[in-house]
């Protein structure tokens, strides 16, 4: 019997098809680790010092791209909700950690009920797929999922981690052997030093100011251990990777973040952080190749944001900006042109007051100039669209502006310039600088191939790639393009 060429065609193609998805069979587990800070030199520093089956494992097996660019603002929601949704801030809508209610007259924080798109993890839950997330805070937990039908596990104000559901049988346990009463005055050493050696940071108890301890305890490999100590016991008592329908865990990891805020980027104290994260992720991949064989998981694991460095000492005066007075100097230059006056300023954003006049954006260039005048601002983007920023800077204002939440001027500031907390130390997130959304993203699993992908990438291309590894819908609003490139 013969066959024409049209039809031998469409068999040769549908055999190529089945071939290539024999080739990549999709794995029963996805696991997806989000540092909510790490910095993608951290590796490239520290990599030789690094055990063979962590860092090290991922980075060889895995598809490593060493430049993956949230090209917007580099707060800790924002970045969540980006990873999340694929979608910039512009889209997604959570454009900060918190911003002003012009309507309410109040500062409104980042949440799942303030996100305009769809999650990949609200996608997944909608295809049949058990979604878990566990986070340090229950708000960056119910934000990445962006659904009710995600498991969410987050640590409370006494360091026991809650539920949003009933509570399984093993958290009471869980909760009883990992309590973080048995850390107070805990010292952090370093792993293989004398045991005479001073401990770079002790966990000081005072039971008059029991947060100041948990603040500690949260910012310290003895809060990131919780935290991964509660992945393992969800895959083994929860059977995560055992059932026909893919399964998908996600740790939003804060240690790094929280100790962030205190140090800066670069600290003893960071770099232990990173390798003690080092040894467990050698842990759990271990515990995942016996729980659900080396070819039954996949890993991804990026981060929310990057950081500064702190600022030195004898810079912190002129470095660290008091938003206040920055305000007040604007208002002041605005009031001597009778050009309006600033309502509200919560960094990086202006909201003016421009009632009686008839062109917003007069008021808002205003406002931008006399900020610009300012030698901590380097630059500025209003809402009409007006800015001093060019090429990519330009569109990383415009990625993150949202135009009802955003106010009327975004302002960035000169580089390595943070905000002041009032406490003469410390940093803050959220520029537009490489330092704050360079991150590194690693792929790793039977469905990844690997190698370095030199290719910078952007932070939106992560929720469709993972969307065509689960094989479900990508959200509703997501800007990126699947890596491709990275798939088997």
């Amino acid at each position: 019997m013969g066959i024409c060429r049209r039809e031998f065609g469409r068999c040769l193609l549908g055999g190529l098809v089945a071939h290539r998805l024999r080739a990549a069979p999709r794995a029963k587990l996805l696991l997806l680790v989000v540092l909510e800070q790490f910095r993608p030199d951290y590796l490239e520093l520290l990599m030789p010092q690094m055990v063979p089956g962590g860092f090290r494992k991922l980075s060889d097996k895995g598809a490593w791209f060493p430049d993956c660019r949230h090209l917007a603002s580099g707060f800790s929601a924002t970045g969540l909700a980006t990873l999340a949704t694929g979608a910039w801030p512009a889209q997604h809508g959570i454009v900060a950690d918190s911003w002003y209610d012009r309507a309410a007259k109040i500062r409104v924080r980042a949440s799942d009920e303030a996100l305009l798109a769809t999650t990949l993890m609200s996608e997944a839950a909608e295809s049949g797929s058990r979604i878990a997330v566990v986070s340090m805070e229950a708000a960056h937990a119910r934000l990445f999922a962006g659904t009710r039908k995600a498991n969410l596990y987050w640590m409370d104000d006494h360091g026991q981690f809650q539920t949003n559901g009933a509570p399984p049988d093993w958290l009471k346990p869980f909760n009883e052997r990992k309590s973080p009463e048995g850390q107070h005055n805990a010292k952090w050493i370093v792993p293989g030093v004398r045991p005479e050696a001073p401990p770079l940071r002790t966990l000081t108890y005072d039971a008059k100011h029991p947060e100041q301890f948990l603040a500690l305890y949260k910012a310290s490999p003895f809060g990131q251990e919780a935290q991964f100590d509660l992945v393992n016991e969800l895959i083994a008592q929860e059977g995560f990777g055992q059932r026909s329908a893919p399964d998908v865990l996600c740790v939003l990891a804060g240690s790094t973040e929280l100790l962030g805020y205190e140090v800066g980027a670069r600290s003893p104290l960071m770099e232990q952080m990173i390798f003690h994260l080092d040894r467990r992720l050698e842990a759990l991949l271990a515990q995942l190749s016996r729980a659900a064989g080396d070819t039954g998981f996949n890993l991804v694991l990026t981060a929310a944001h990057g950081a500064p460095d702190a600022p030195p000492s004898s810079a912190r005066a002129r470095m660290a900006v008091d938003g206040e007075v920055l305000a007040h100097r604007i208002e002041t230059a605005l009031a001597a042109h009778g050009m309006g006056h600033v309502e509200k300023f919560l960094y990086p954003f202006l909201y003016m007051d421009s009632s009686g006049f008839r062109d917003p954006e007069e008021i808002r260039k205003a406002a931008a100039r006399a900020a610009l005048d300012q030698s901590a601002v380097a630059d500025y983007y209003t809402a009409g669209g007006d800015s001093s920023a060019h090429n990519e800077w330009r569109q990383r204002f415009c990625n993150s502006f949202h135009p009802k939440r955003s106010g009327d001027v975004m302002l960035s500031y000169r580089p390595g310039y943070v905000e002041d907390f009032g406490q003469g130390r410390g940093i803050s997130y959220g520029s537009l600088y490489n330092y704050d959304t360079r991150v590194p993203l690693i792929l790793y699993g039977p469905q990844f191939r690997a190698g370095v992908f030199e290719r910078s990438v952007e932070s939106v291309d992560v929720a469709p790639t993972l969307a065509r590894a689960l094989g479900v819908a990508a959200p509703s609003s997501g800007m990126g393009r699947v890596l491709s490139e990275a798939l088997v």
